[in-house]
């Protein structure tokens, strides 16, 4: 049925004279259990958008006396032996009977059982001419990872929310469960602090952006900005949560972060830098502004944090921890001081101890740290996890040592990576990776005994946007390539990555290329950009590699 991710058990049944089916008409009736309203109100929304019809409610004793009905219910016995993601999806001309072992799996096989049906199921109003019909089917699903994440970078190039909130649909739409947003960097501080209000009356904004990469010499003298207020965001995680999506922040530290500096100098390493000076940086790569390491320093971000977590609740919160440069703490008096007090050996150690404080701050909050790889230079701090960036070491090191990690090497999965070799892809950056490449990235390395192979919690692709300005530029990069990447994380592959079926997925995307367009994904064409998406003459960094 050209479904993608795609399910661990499919069958479809045949009667005497043909296939069996389910037709969705004006009559049509939606029957939630106690708990299941949630994903009912979802599904009759877009099911009605598309078709025109009204869906209306009625209880399970009621769906079970008639026909045309679709059927929402839980399964204790697949909670109990699958999990919560889980579900259980069946189609016969009686109506269609969706089980979840929870209310994500619930919802997961309503995205299924939308994904079944015509890509006109996609638009958001009704199109002349279509029979919204379904074959007889069975589908048993679960997922491999529990963490099946895509980090956005909104720092680099800020996308208002309701860019945010069409991405978190495109997510749900792939099974994807967790948005990690990237909230401040050198470049921007997009998060509200209310009480600390210059980091966005300052650090929302700068002067001017690089325009590709800076040996290309082009700037954009157009002033950059935004933020989201603490409502915006309190929607964002609202709404992600109804999509059964954990929105995870990023408030980096301590190096990227000259945005912060620019709004409280005092932050910075003000024995050794004019930091009153600085402004929010215009340009792309590793700054060597980084925080003090001063107990002002510590009680400023605990208040932040304070801050974001009354807004986001989840489990895990991103401290950065990555790019840290140590030089201004090897010329500082005050930090050398700080080293010899604590009777540290280095500046590695220094950065160390600075992500430990949080990592214990956040515990004692019933919180979680997650940092780039980076934060394992020194001695990891006990609870933390570990996004591993750049390459499969830091994770492999991390998860022999007992710690969690997602897995996401930016050779495999930074999806602002380009796509084909040649001079018509915009802004060429990084490897090239195509979608054949992402389809066949294995989160596991093969390494890892039974032990450590079971720390890998997830795997997660990256969209860093210093080179995409808009929704439409995210669109590009991330599409059709995070639908590769959607079933790698679902779906039960063959952990030899030359074992999985290309041949069969690339048949499946033919298919899956008009719920993209209906839902109005600017994705890379199979045969190259279109015209309008490329940047002719806007100079790239590519990376030469395997």
């Amino acid at each position: 049925m050209d479904l993608i991710p795609a399910p661990r058990h499919l069958k479809v049944f045949h009667g005497d004279l043909g296939p069996w089916s389910f037709r969705l008409r004006p009559d049509t009736r939606i029957a939630a259990a106690d708990g299941a309203q949630g994903v009912a109100r979802w599904l009759r929304a877009e099911l009605s958008a598309a078709t025109g019809f009204t869906f209306d409610a009625c209880t399970p004793e009621q769906g079970r006396l008639g026909t045309q009905t679709i059927h929402l219910e839980f399964d204790p016995e697949l909670r109990a032996t699958a999990g919560r993601e889980a579900y259980g999806l069946s189609v016969n001309d009686y109506g269609a009977f969706l089980r979840g072992g929870g209310r994500p799996g619930l919802f997961y096989a309503a995205q299924t059982l939308r994904q079944m049906f015509d890509p006109r199921i996609y638009r958001r109003a009704p199109l002349p001419g279509t029979d919204w019909v379904l074959p007889s089917v069975q589908v048993e699903d679960a997922p491999r990872f529990g963490w099946r994440g895509v980090l956005l970078d909104v720092a680099r190039h800020f996308l208002p929310k309701a860019d945010v909130l069409r991405f978190l649909d495109l997510m749900a739409a792939h099974k994807l469960n967790v948005l990690h947003l990237h909230l401040t960097d050198d470049q921007g501080w997009r998060v509200e602090i209310r009480r600390h209000p210059r980091l966005t009356e300052v650090g929302a904004w700068r002067e001017r952006s690089m325009v590709g990469y800076r040996s290309g010499g082009r700037r954009d003298d157009r002033p950059h900005g935004g933020y989201y207020t603490q409502d915006d965001l309190h929607e964002i995680v609202a709404y992600a949560a109804k999509r059964h999506i954990t929105v995870v922040p990023e408030i980096d530290l301590p190096g990227h972060a000259q945005a912060a500096l620019a709004a409280y100098p005092e932050l910075g390493n003000t024995d050794v830098v004019d930091t009153a000076a600085l402004g929010v940086w215009t340009d792309w790569g590793v700054n060597p502004n980084v925080l003090n390491v001063s107990d002002a320093t510590l009680r400023f971000f605990e208040g932040v944090l304070e801050e974001v977590l009354e807004i986001f609740p989840s489990e895990f919160v991103h401290l950065g921890g990555d790019e840290c440069p140590k030089d201004q703490w090897r010329a500082s008096p005050a930090a050398q001081a700080r080293m010899a007090e604590l009777g540290l050996a280095d500046e590695d150690a220094l950065q160390s101890w600075f992500i430990g404080h949080f990592d214990r701050w956040l515990a004692d909050r019933g919180r979680r740290l997650i940092g780039w790889d980076e934060i394992l230079e020194g001695g990891l701090a006990p609870g933390a996890a570990v996004s591993s960036w750049r390459g499969y070491e830091g994770g492999i090191a991390a998860a022999r040592a007992g710690h969690d990690v997602v897995m996401c090497p930016e050779q495999h999965v930074y999806l602002d990576h380009r796509q084909a070799p040649g001079e018509d892809e915009p802004v060429p950056v990084g490897y090239v990776r195509t979608l054949e490449d992402v389809y066949r990235f294995e989160p596991v390395p093969p390494e890892l005994d039974g032990a450590a192979a079971a720390r890998v919690i997830g795997t997660q692709a990256n969209l860093w946007t210093e080179f995409m300005t808009s929704a439409r530029d995210i669109d590009y990069r991330a599409f059709p390539r995070l639908a590769a990447f959607a079933e790698v994380a679902w779906s039960d592959l063959p952990r030899e990555p030359g074992a999985r079926d290309w041949t069969g997925f690339e048949r499946r995307m033919a298919a899956h290329y008009p719920r993209l367009d209906a839902l109005g994904v600017e994705y890379r064409p199979p045969g190259g950009p279109h015209p309008w998406q490329r940047r002719p003459g806007v100079a790239g960094r590519p990376t030469e590699g395997p």
